[in-house]
């Protein structure tokens, strides 16, 4: 894991030059593509993704070095030969997964995540899972298991492949005339965004498109369909810590209400979106019906508010990259409790930008319990041996946030229009 963070340490910087260029970009077309809530829940959703990841959250059903030591038939020195077969199996494998969280329920629940943005742009790029808690992405490594892949390959291979996926989420860029019958490019990832009925669920691969084109899966962006984004079940929020279970919820929700047993314990596995017939005429769920007319999901902010929620997103980067930088000193259990604070955070905010009345408490305590935390240890996770003046900042943070919170939501809150909601 400590790799990983390694890997992160220089790949977010990367990412929020590229997101400043696309932002500044549109600004000076007078075409932007980011509204400033929507992006702030893309982001945060890719700090509690990588949080999840580099603390090693959840199960691996079965890891590729205990696969390639028991299955190898052969073993390869690291030649470039072992390097292009390794990058060919991991996206050949992507392509299958990717297709898998499309097409059965239980699985889309983890990928949801990422289609949930009704905007295209880098943000969304970052809109990735924590729900993903058990991890078996091994066994599409099979054929890399039984060539003798190096487990060494593989590791360095997989945040690579990962990284590459980002930078065709944007709308600023146009076909690419012979590229589109190689790669993945920004046309064809905005029909994968796309909830027009003759874009749905196709243009699955992640870094090659010849997958698509061999399977049946490929379609080209068409001039007469502008891609509408976003999911035919609107998530209905900015907090992408609820995103990630909306849809397990449902599914626990018709398992339980269904009196079908049969249907109780196919539901998991059936394609995505399939409900039992006596739960779906009694408990009907709204769908968009009209993909070019239907009503993206906003809430009234006023430039303060967005202001103080772009430093709360600016102040959790800067945490997220401390943590990293120091993170063999802070060690496991405080890495956890880095987690949490982060965690909590992200919950707040975005539940602030919900108007959601219950997101003022969790600022409130966080912020209390931050001060707290900083005031009798006297340092914020060795922060001061980098900066003699750090835990300080982290307390004016903290005095910020209780202070900001309180004023948003109980003063500044008849601007919002609607008022706040429970």
């Amino acid at each position: 894991m400590e790799t990983y963070a390694t890997a992160l340490l220089y790949a977010i910087p990367f990412f929020v030059i590229l997101l400043l260029i696309e932002i500044a970009y549109g600004y000076f077309k007078k075409d932007q593509k980011h509204k400033v809530l929507d992006s702030v829940a893309s982001i945060s959703s890719g700090f509690t993704n990588i949080i999840k990841d580099t603390l090693g959250l959840g199960l691996v059903l079965i890891s590729y070095p205990f696969l390639s030591d028991h299955l190898a038939i052969t073993e390869f020195e690291s030649t470039w030969l072992v390097w292009l077969i390794a990058f060919l199996t991991i996206d050949f494998a992507g392509y299958w997964n990717h297709r898998l969280s499309h097409k059965i329920n239980i699985f889309w629940n983890q990928h949801v995540i990422h289609h949930s943005s009704e905007e295209f742009n880098l943000a969304c790029a970052l809109r990735q899972p924590i729900s993903n808690l058990i991890g078996y992405f091994s066994l599409f490594l099979l054929p890399a298991a039984i060539l003798g892949v190096p487990n060494e390959v593989i590791a360095i291979l997989a945040p690579v492949h990962l990284f590459a996926q980002f930078w065709y989420h944007t709308q600023h860029i146009g076909k690419l005339g012979f590229l589109e019958y190689v790669l993945v490019t920004p046309s064809q990832h905005r029909v994968h965004h796309a909830i027009n009925p003759e874009y749905i669920d196709k243009n699955l691969g992640q870094v090659l498109c010849v997958w698509d084109r061999w399977f049946g899966t490929f379609q080209e962006e068409l001039d007469h369909v502008p891609p509408q984004y976003g999911v035919l079940k609107q998530p209905r929020t900015w907090n992408p810590i609820r995103i990630n279970f909306q849809h397990l919820y449902r599914l626990v929700q018709d398992a339980w209400r269904t009196k079908s047993l049969k249907d109780k314990l196919r539901i998991w596995f059936m394609p995505t979106g399939w409900r039992p017939a006596d739960v779906k005429s009694k408990y009907p769920v709204e769908t968009i019906k009209d993909v070019y007319n239907f009503k993206r999901y906003s809430t009234p902010s006023t430039p303060a508010f967005k202001a103080y929620i772009i430093f709360q997103l600016i102040v959790t980067l800067c945490f997220l990259w401390f943590m990293f930088y120091n993170f063999e000193a802070i060690g496991f259990s405080g890495l956890l409790l880095f987690g949490t604070f982060v965690f909590v955070g992200i919950y707040g905010y975005t539940s602030l930008m919900d108007q959601l009345n219950y997101g003022v408490y969790i600022e409130l305590f966080r912020g209390i319990v931050g001060i707290l935390f900083v005031t009798f240890n006297g340092d914020w996770f060795g922060i001061n041996q980098f900066f003699s003046f750090g835990s300080w900042l982290v307390l004016t943070y903290f005095f910020v946030t209780v202070i900001c919170s309180v004023y948003f939501a109980f003063i500044e809150n008849k601007t919002f229009g609607k008022g706040w909601v429970v």
